[in-house]
C-alpha cells in the first residue's frame, strides 16, 4: 500500500472516531446587557462533538431571540 494512500484510511478512521465519540460536552453562553456580563452553562449529555455544537448553538439562537442584548455560546 503506497504511503499517501495509508495516510488517507488513517484519516479517514481518525475522524470518523472523533466525530462518533459520544460524551458529555459543556456549552457556556455569555449575555452582555448595558456592559453587564453574564455567565451560564448548559450541559449536553451523551453527545458527539457535531450534535453538541448545533445543540450550543441553539442555545445562542434561543437567547438572542428572547433576552435583551447578546450573547454568544461555545463548547
Amino acid at each position: 500500500m503506497k504511503a499517501s494512500s495509508l495516510i488517507t484510511v488513517f484519516g479517514i478512521l481518525a475522524l470518523a472516531t472523533v466525530t462518533s465519540c459520544k460524551k458529555d460536552y459543556t456549552c457556556t453562553c455569555t449575555t452582555v446587557v448595558s456592559a453587564v456580563s453574564t455567565d451560564y452553562k448548559h450541559d449536553i449529555h451523551n453527545s458527539n462533538y457535531a450534535d453538541a455544537k448545533k445543540s450550543c448553538q441553539n442555545y445562542e439562537d434561543q437567547a438572542n431571540s428572547g433576552l435583551p442584548g447578546g450573547t454568544t455560546c461555545h463548547l
